[in-house]
């Protein structure tokens, strides 16, 4: 029985490899998430005839009321809260980390007494990563629903969390080399790390949120893993590796992309010029009298005899569930000898991958969706490019203005188009509360609307030409 265990545990380890491979590509990513989920059914059952369940009846009652809650959330969530599900789910992970090891442990206490230096290490691994995930991911959810403002005194949090960061760290390592049995000593360690999980993410700013949901996506892994060998479980400790490593290399990947600072990020900007969002500029100052507006009767006309013609999703197409418009409009274009394309930055919207699945859903080919390093050299060529919602990933500061809090981000080089339309309900700021200067550009026009409802008149309009 061991050894068929172990073997289902290799099988589940290979279907989660092969569904992470096949999520990073469009075309394959629903056969990568069915592989992975079959993996992770696999681990479960074979997790149950591992363990020595005291109850099955409690287990699958468990089951049925999560699985409940699992298909009423994905129900009700729209794609735009992706992002503040991730992070719920990251911060659920992390907190049955730390009920998993601190139960496991006092458990084994009032057993045998305090257990081995290395399993003690694994316990302390899980409850710190663990309550940091926990209360670090109730942070991010919030600042994502604007529920929670950026800090205003972002030197307060840093004392606070350099200081609960020692504490923490004290506290764990007297812990397991004084053997303690003390059940209020582990809830003081816990309240620590609850502690230090806020004030590492509270200073950093929510134009830095899709960063930090994907840490704590490691973090959950992490702890999951540490909890696995506290457990002795096989598949607990592969499957949080795969998330940890993975949730790291993502958030190496969208720290590149956003010109942020890995290590920041990791310590909330206790190491120095936090990556918090900027201050925000006063944007009728800014914008007043600059802004050249259009109507979708204008776009119509400007499309008529355009013959390359880029389309750059944002989170407002995402917001007006406009993938099904803007794929008709580009049917409309293509019928007249347009060549269409998509540009797609690696964090345009609210997560990676974001704008590739909402395009998914209106059956765009695949082959017509850009990433930026294929599309940029191209955008000087394009005869009109369409920003449907986007903002800070097509603001030209980040790559003239030294001054500006995004530059060095790299940006799709849409303002090199010779015409540029923004579809946008307001000119509101982006995540990193800036203005745009592309807006007020020479060759852009601004159609302000429900980019839904632009696009649908801007085809209505085209169909009668």
């Amino acid at each position: 029985m061991f050894a068929l265990i172990n073997l289902s545990y290799l099988a589940a380890a290979v279907c989660f490899i092969l569904g992470i491979k096949g999520m990073t590509r469009p075309k394959t990513a629903v056969r990568g998430n069915q592989l992975a989920a079959i993996g992770m059914l696999i681990a479960v059952v074979a997790a149950l005839l591992h363990q020595e369940i005291i109850s099955y009846a409690a287990i699958i009652a468990g089951m049925l009321l999560g699985g409940s809650i699992g298909v009423w959330l994905a129900k009700r969530t729209a794609t735009t809260e992706m992002p503040e599900l991730v992070a719920s789910l990251n911060g659920i992970g992390g907190g049955a980390s730390v009920a998993v090891a601190a139960s496991t442990w006092m458990h084994a206490v009032n057993a045998t007494g305090a257990g081995s230096s290395g399993w003690t290490a694994a316990i302390l691994a899980s409850i710190v990563i663990g309550s940091v995930t926990l209360t670090g991911s109730v942070v991010a959810v919030l600042k994502l629903k604007g529920n929670i403002g950026d800090s205003r005194n972002n030197r307060l949090w840093h004392s606070v969390t350099l200081v609960t960061l020692i504490a923490a760290v004290t506290g764990a390592v007297l812990f397991a080399t004084s053997g303690s049995t003390s059940p209020l000593a582990l809830a003081a360690l816990v309240g620590l790390c609850l502690l230090l999980g806020i004030g590492l993410v509270q200073p950093i700013g929510g134009a830095d949120m899709p960063v930090v949901v994907a840490l704590l996506n490691a973090y959950s892994g992490l702890a999951g893993a540490a909890t696995g060998f506290v457990l002795g479980n096989q598949g607990l400790i592969i499957t949080g590796s795969l998330v940890g490593a993975s949730g790291l290399i993502l958030t190496a990947i969208m720290c590149k992309a956003m010109n942020r600072s890995l290590p920041n990020v990791l310590f909330g900007g206790v190491l120095g010029g936090s990556d918090s969002t900027a201050s925000q500029q006063d944007e009728g100052e800014f914008y007043d009298g600059k802004v050249k507006y259009a109507t979708p009767d204008d776009l119509a006309l400007l499309l008529d005899g355009a013959r390359k013609v880029v389309m750059v999703p944002g989170y407002g197409l995402a917001v007006a569930q406009a993938q099904h418009a803007v794929k008709e409009l580009a049917n409309q274009l293509e019928g007249r000898g347009a060549k269409v394309s998509y540009a797609i930055h690696p964090v345009a919207g609210r997560m990676p991958g974001h704008m590739n699945v909402l395009l998914a859903e209106a059956e765009i080919p695949y082959d017509q969706l850009k990433d930026m390093d294929a599309i940029n050299p191209e955008l000087p060529q394009a005869d009109v490019a369409i920003v449907l919602g986007a903002n800070d990933v097509v603001n030209p500061a980040a790559a003239e203005d030294p001054n500006s809090p995004i530059f060095g981000m790299p940006i799709l080089d849409v303002h090199k188009a010779k015409t540029v339309v923004v579809v946008k309900r307001s000119l509101s700021a982006g995540f990193a509360g800036i203005p745009n200067g592309l807006f007020i550009r020479d060759n852009s026009l601004m159609v302000k609307g429900d980019a839904k409802e632009v696009l649908q008149a801007t085809t209505s309009a085209i169909k009668e030409l």
